[in-house]
């Protein structure tokens, strides 16, 4: 009896969502409103990993919802609704960066000759703290960054995000190889300045509130795979 429920509860959920989508298709404005609720809260965290800033990440969800709505026709249920939206969630708010004029000269890397970068010591690397690895990766160039971010945590082949980010298929390889160069270069510094006897602290500040860039820590009790085999594997 309760192994069902969990199947019973999914196809439940599935029917309400497919109900949801038919009648977002009709253009039903309550009914696109719900769905909007349903999603903008994990589709905001995947565009601030994006998005030069956290306006603009606003202003990118914003944008990547009108395209969902005018789109939902092209959705055939092949794959997850969540991978589909999420993808022109990315696509809109990398658009952020061609409009400031960034990414084109930041991937002009089709020269670069690939490297292989091997797997850091985990001492190094998996003995940070999460808010300490997401400083280190913001610390790096938003070309590097970007290509890092999609293939990792997103799960994108270089194919794919070559196609997002029009670049070929080796200036991809090359940014991740980049990313992955300097922020072992950027562990190692910070390693060695957690080693450094403490400077005095001075008086507190306000808290930051800088939004996270890398997907929010698991439950409690949920496995979790070392972070150097999700950012070199």
């Amino acid at each position: 009896m309760s192994d069902a429920r969990p199947s019973e509860a999914a196809a439940a959920d599935a029917a309400l969502l497919a109900d949801l989508l038919a009648r977002c298709r009709r253009g039903e404005a309550v009914a696109q409103r719900k769905l909007y609720e349903r999603l903008a809260g994990p589709m905001l965290v995947v565009a601030r990993r994006y998005a030069p800033s956290l306006a603009d990440a606003e202003d990118a969800l914003q944008d990547a919802f009108v395209k969902v709505f005018q789109r939902l026709d092209d959705f055939r249920g092949q794959g997850s609704l969540l991978g589909w939206v999420r993808r022109i969630v990315i696509s809109t708010s990398l658009d952020a960066w061609d409009r400031r004029r960034v990414r084109r000269t930041d991937f002009d890397l089709d020269h670069v000759v690939v490297q292989h970068v091997p797997t850091p010591d985990a001492s190094a690397l998996d003995h940070l703290a999460m808010e300490e690895v997401r400083a280190l990766i913001e610390q790096l160039p938003a070309g590097c960054r970007h290509v890092l971010l999609l293939y990792t945590i997103e799960g994108y082949s270089h194919a794919e995000i070559g196609e997002m980010l029009g670049v070929g298929e080796s200036a991809s390889k090359a940014q991740l190889s980049r990313a992955r160069h300097r922020l072992l270069a950027l562990v190692e510094a910070h390693s060695r300045e957690r080693a450094a006897p403490p400077k005095p602290v001075p008086p507190p500040a306000a808290a930051s509130a800088l939004p996270t860039t890398l997907p929010a820590a698991a439950a409690p009790g949920t496995a979790l795979p070392p972070i150097s085999a999700i950012l070199f594997r």
